[in-house]
């Protein structure tokens, strides 16, 4: 059983996946300036996964291509949104096995990266939940974007936490 903050990843994903369930690529190319479109927020969070889970967790950085264009303040742009679900998938996919076998004292192990000249200290933990929180900042985000692109029957949030992701304590350190 993965580790709990890992579930609550996982069903973050798949309520950011529920959110953007039938969007065109028209329309999730359509950007309201000043925000970013759909698609551009898409690759985005592909982006944060790499970055925050694969590099700084692992030191891998497989699609250097999203780290550059799709970074906190990388310009804006319309991409395709086949394609950038397709770098999501392939990004959440890669990370997958390794965030099956997390405990609660890799969570908390104080390490550190080096981006731009600059050392930064975390924890795999403190990644995930910055990982999860801006899932839900871009969630809301977009759910805005289609209601000023006019769509209706938006889903609603939060889905069905208590039979996805119900509460589930974490282990105890003699546990991990």
């Amino acid at each position: 059983m993965p580790h709990p903050l890992v579930a609550q990843l996982r069903f973050t994903r798949s309520e950011f996946q529920r959110a953007l369930a039938g969007v065109s690529d028209d329309d999730a190319r359509r950007r309201i300036a000043p925000m970013n479109c759909i698609a551009w927020n898409v690759g985005h969070l592909a982006w944060q996964e790499q970055a925050y889970l694969l590099w700084a967790g692992q030191d891998r950085m497989p699609f250097p291509d999203i780290d550059e264009q799709f970074v906190t303040g990388a310009p804006a742009s319309e991409p395709a949104l086949s394609a950038m679900w397709a770098a999501w998938q392939a990004i959440t996919a890669e990370l997958d096995p390794w965030l099956d076998t997390l405990t609660t004292n890799d969570l908390t192990q104080a390490h550190q990266v080096t981006l731009g000249g600059r050392t930064i200290p975390f924890t795999v933990g403190t990644n995930l939940q910055r990982v999860i929180y801006h899932y839900w900042y871009h969630t809301g985000e977009n759910c805005a974007i289609r209601q000023l692109l006019g769509h209706t029957n938006i889903p609603q949030f939060v889905g069905a936490i208590d039979r996805l992701a119900p509460y589930h304590p974490e282990e105890t350190p003699s546990q991990s």
